[in-house]
C-alpha cells in the first residue's frame, strides 16, 4: 500500500461519518430482486418482469402523493411565483441532476410549441457540474455544498422564485447547498427526497438541518429499496419524475386555461395501466429480444448506436448513467483517439453538435466556467489546482467535442458485430416509412453495413411501424390528454432503465442485485464501494476502505484517460479471496 493511498483513505475515514449511508432505505437490497442475476442467466423476460414488479413501489407511493392533495398545494405556490414574475429552479446531481434538465426541457418544449417565450424561459436547471454532467459524470462536484450555492447564485436566483432541490438520498451536499442558497435569496424552497425523515435525521446531520427547517417544504417520496441496490436512477427518480410532472401539468393547464381538476387522479390511473402493460406476456419477450441483442453485441466487442429525436434527453440520460453504475466506457469525444470506444452512443437528426445539444436542452448549453479566483474562494489554495483541472474539462468547448448531431455519425459508423437502435415517439413512428426519417435512414445504413437493428416505439400501434429486419418493441401506452405528455416520458424511463439494467446484469455487472461494478467517483459512492467490499470479503470498514483506495490508485490513470479498466470492487474482492496482487487480480477477472 502506497503512502498516497493510505493518506487518501485516512482523509476519507476522518469525514466518513458524514457519508456512511448504509442505514438508508435507498441503500438497502430490494427483496424482490435479490436473485436478479441468477434469474437473468436463464430467463431474460422473467428478469425484466422482476424489475417492473419493483416499479410497483413507484405506483404505491404515487397513489399516496396523488390522494394527499400535496400536488395541488405545490402547484398553487408555483403559480403564485410565476404570476409575480418568478422563475422555477430544478436542482440536482447525478440522476436527479439529469432529471432536473429533463424537467426544464419538457417545460420549455411545451411553451416553445405554444410560441410563448415568456413562460418558456421561466425554468432553469442546475446540475452539479453543469450541462457537461448530463453526458459524463463530474468527479466530486456533488460533495460540496458551496458548489451548489454558487451554481444557483450564478443564475440570479431572486426572492420571488421557486426552488425544487431534488436529491434521491436526501443527503447530497450540492443539492442541500442550492436549498440554502434559495432560502438566503428569499425564494420558496421545496426539498424532494426518497428516505424516511427519522433515518435521515438520525444518521446525516446536513439532512437533519434541512428537514427540521420550517421554512423549507418537504416532498418525501420514499418508495423503499431500489431494484438494483443503491441505484437511485431506478425507482427514486421514477417517482420524482411522476410527482414533479404532475405539479407542472397542473401549472401548465392553469396557465393555458385548461381544466386542472383530478390531474393527479387521472395520472394515477394511467400509471397503473402503463405498468400493467409493461408486465404483459406479449410485451416482455419483445424487450427481452432487445436485451439479448445488446448483450451479444457487447460480448462480441461491438458497439451500439441509439438514434433518437423527440426523446433525446431521455435516452441520453439512461445511456450516460450506465458508465458510473456499471463501469462501462463513457461517451467518447469525437476527436479523442486514445479513449476507450463507448459501448453505446446517441445521435440526433440535427445537422451539427450545437444544434443537437440545443434540441436536447431546449436552450443553449450552460456549463461551469469559473475563474481561478472564484474556485479559490470555494475550495481554498490546497484544492485549487485539482478543482481548476476539473473545471477546465467541463466547459462548453469540451461539451461540443461530443458529436451527437448527424455530423457525428460518420465518425462512428455501424459495422459487422454492431447494433443500431431507434427510439420513436408517436409522431416519429408515423413518419418512419417516409424517405426523410432520420431513424429509418440510419437503421437501413447500419443493416447494409452488417449491423443488427432494433426499434423501440413508444405508444405507437403495431401497424404504424413495420420493419421485419429489426427487433421491434412496441411500448403500450394508455390514452391520455396530458399537455406535457408526462406518462410517455415515464414510459421511456421505465423501459430504458429495464433494458440497460437487464443487459448489464446479463453481462455480470451485478451480483444478486448489488452493482459490484460501481465507479466510486464521489464520497457517497466511495462509501458504497467500501461497504460492498466489506460485505463480500469480511474485512472491517477501515480495512476495506484502505484496500479500495489502493485499488483506485492502481486503475486511476486509466479512469482519468477514459480507458477501459477493471471494476474496483471486483478487483479488491479478488485480491482478498485469492491473495492476489492488483495485476494478478486483473488477469483473474479478465479470464472469467
Amino acid at each position: 500500500m502506497s503512502a498516497s493511498s493510505q493518506r487518501r483513505s485516512a482523509e476519507f475515514l476522518r469525514i466518513s461519518g458524514q457519508f456512511k449511508l448504509g442505514a438508508l432505505v435507498t441503500e438497502a437490497s430490494h427483496p424482490l430482486t435479490a436473485n436478479l442475476s441468477e434469474v437473468a442467466k436463464t430467463d431474460i423476460a422473467a428478469a425484466l418482469d422482476l424489475l417492473f414488479q419493483a416499479d410497483k413501489d413507484v405506483v404505491k407511493k404515487y397513489r399516496e402523493f396523488a390522494t394527499s392533495g400535496q400536488a395541488e398545494k405545490i402547484a398553487a405556490a408555483v403559480l403564485s411565483a410565476l404570476r409575480s414574475g418568478g422563475k422555477i429552479f430544478f436542482t440536482g446531481c447525478g440522476s436527479t441532476g439529469r432529471l432536473s434538465i429533463l424537467l426544464d426541457s419538457i417545460w420549455r418544449d411545451f411553451w416553445r410549441r405554444q410560441k410563448n417565450s415568456d413562460w418558456e424561459n421561466r425554468t432553469l436547471s442546475v446540475m452539479a457540474g453543469g450541462d457537461y454532467a448530463l453526458i459524463k459524470s463530474v468527479e466530486g462536484f456533488e460533495d460540496y455544498t458551496a458548489f451548489g450555492e454558487k451554481q444557483i447564485a450564478d443564475l440570479g436566483i431572486l426572492a420571488n422564485d421557486v426552488v425544487f432541490a431534488i436529491t434521491e438520498g436526501g443527503e447530497t451536499s450540492f443539492v442541500i447547498g442550492t436549498a440554502w442558497a434559495g432560502l438566503k435569496s428569499g425564494a420558496k424552497v421545496f426539498f424532494v427526497y426518497n428516505n424516511p425523515d427519522d433515518l435521515l435525521c438520525t444518521h446525516v446531520q446536513r439532512s437533519r438541518e434541512v428537514i427540521e427547517d420550517v421554512r423549507i417544504e418537504k416532498i418525501n417520496l420514499t418508495t423503499g429499496p431500489m431494484s438494483i441496490t443503491g441505484s437511485t436512477r431506478m425507482q427514486a427518480t421514477s417517482i420524482q419524475l411522476c410527482a414533479l410532472l404532475t405539479v407542472l401539468e397542473i401549472v401548465v393547464a392553469e396557465l393555458s386555461g385548461r381544466e386542472t381538476k383530478n390531474v393527479a387522479a387521472r395520472f394515477l390511473v394511467a400509471l397503473e395501466e402503463l405498468l400493467a402493460g409493461l408486465r404483459q406476456p406479449r410485451f416482455l419477450p419483445s424487450l427481452a429480444r432487445l436485451v439479448a441483442l445488446e448483450e451479444s453485441v457487447y460480448r462480441g466487442g461491438g458497439k451500439n448506436n441509439y438514434f433518437a429525436g423527440d426523446f433525446g434527453a431521455d435516452v441520453l440520460t439512461d445511456t450516460t448513467e450506465r458508465s458510473p453504475t456499471y463501469c462501462t466506457p463513457p461517451f467518447r469525444k469525437q476527436d479523442d483517439a486514445t479513449a476507450a470506444e463507448s459501448w453505446a452512443f446517441l445521435f440526433l437528426p440535427e445537422p451539427d453538435s450545437l444544434s443537437a445539444w440545443r434540441s436536447i436542452l431546449k436552450r443553449a448549453p450552460r456549463c461551469v466556467e469559473w475563474s481561478a479566483a472564484e474556485i479559490r474562494a470555494l475550495v481554498g489554495e490546497e484544492n485549487l489546482s485539482r478543482t481548476q483541472e476539473t473545471v477546465r474539462k467541463i466547459g462548453t468547448a469540451e461539451l461540443m467535442r461530443f458529436r451527437l448531431g448527424a455530423d457525428g455519425v460518420n465518425h462512428r459508423p455501424s459495422g459487422q458485430g454492431d447494433s443500431a437502435i431507434a427510439i420513436l415517439s408517436r409522431a416519429e413512428a408515423a413518419r418512419f416509412h417516409s424517405p426523410e426519417s432520420f431513424q429509418r435512414l440510419q437503421l437501413d445504413a447500419a443493416r447494409k453495413a452488417g449491423a443488427q437493428a432494433g426499434l423501440i416505439c413508444i405508444g405507437s400501434k403495431k401497424f404504424t411501424v413495420r420493419d421485419p429486419q429489426s427487433a421491434i418493441v412496441h411500448v403500450p401506452l394508455p390514452p391520455s390528454d396530458f399537455l406535457l405528455d408526462g406518462l410517455t416520458r415515464v414510459a421511456v424511463k421505465l423501459v430504458m432503465n429495464a433494458l440497460s439494467t437487464c443487459t448489464m446484469v446479463r453481462l455480470g455487472r451485478v451480483m444478486g442485485n448489488f452493482m459490484v461494478w460501481v465507479v466510486p467517483s464521489n464520497l457517497k459512492l466511495i462509501d458504497r464501494a467500501t461497504r460492498y467490499i466489506e460485505k463480500l470479503t469480511g474485512l472491517n470498514y477501515a480495512a476495506a476502505n484502505a484496500l479500495l483506495f489502493e485499488v483506485i490508485e492502481y486503475v486511476e490513470p486509466r479512469m482519468k484517460a477514459d480507458l477501459a479498466y477493471p471494476p474496483v470492487v471486483g478487483l479488491a474482492v479478488a485480491r482478498v479471496r485469492n491473495r492476489f496482487t492488483n495485476e494478478q487480480a486483473e488477469r483473474f477477472l479478465q479470464a472469467l
